[in-house]
């Protein structure tokens, strides 16, 4: 069983921010896996799917970012997930446009909606799938930054970096290693 979660926020009007990059990568991982989000249950959206024999949950929650975690932290205890079988995909402003970031752990770094996840967890023990959407050319406070939309110019790098996040994230839910995924998608 895997329950994998991409962070962003439920309206339209931010479909296409910097924000919704977990959102969009999730979308992603539910293509690759041939299944829609059908059902809505724990404040998520949530698409089923199998993967070589074992079930997997992609989820976007509808809380809004800052709030992540509650329904993280619902998905947990419904499906009873381990920490092993989690895996959550979002944005990093700490990271250049563009790059994606594989880890087992960590911290939330400038995240919110990863404080909210940890916070609601109590543990920070499980995978994480950074899309970087830093843009040393754009200096406007962060959480202007993060609300704003992809421009138009950057758009084809968004969309190739969400389906390789996608593709760690599900090469992750096939059981391959940390070591082999991250030689394979980090930078």
């Amino acid at each position: 069983m895997f329950l994998i979660v991409g962070l962003g926020n439920p309206e339209k009007k931010y479909e296409k921010t910097f924000h919704n990059m977990g959102f969009l990568a999730a979308g992603d991982v539910a293509e690759f896996l041939h299944v829609k989000f059908k059902k809505k249950e724990c404040e998520a959206s949530v698409a089923e799917a199998f993967l070589g024999g074992e079930k997997v949950i992609v989820a976007r929650p509808v809380t809004y970012m800052n709030a992540s975690g509650r329904a993280v932290k619902q998905l947990v205890a419904k499906y009873k997930v381990s920490p092993e079988e989690l895996i959550v995909i979002y944005d990093d402003y700490d990271l250049p446009k563009g790059h994606v970031r594989v880890r087992p752990s960590g911290s939330a770094g400038t995240h919110n909606g990863m404080r909210s996840v940890i916070a609601e967890l109590g543990f920070s023990d499980f995978a994480r799938v950074r899309i970087g959407i830093r843009d040393p050319e754009v200096d406007i406070p962060l959480i202007d930054y993060v609300l704003s939309e992809v421009r138009k110019e950057d758009y084809a790098l968004f969309t190739d970096a969400c389906k390789r996040a996608a593709e760690a994230a599900v090469s992750l839910a096939k059981g391959e290693s940390f070591e082999l995924v991250m030689t394979r998608y980090n930078g």
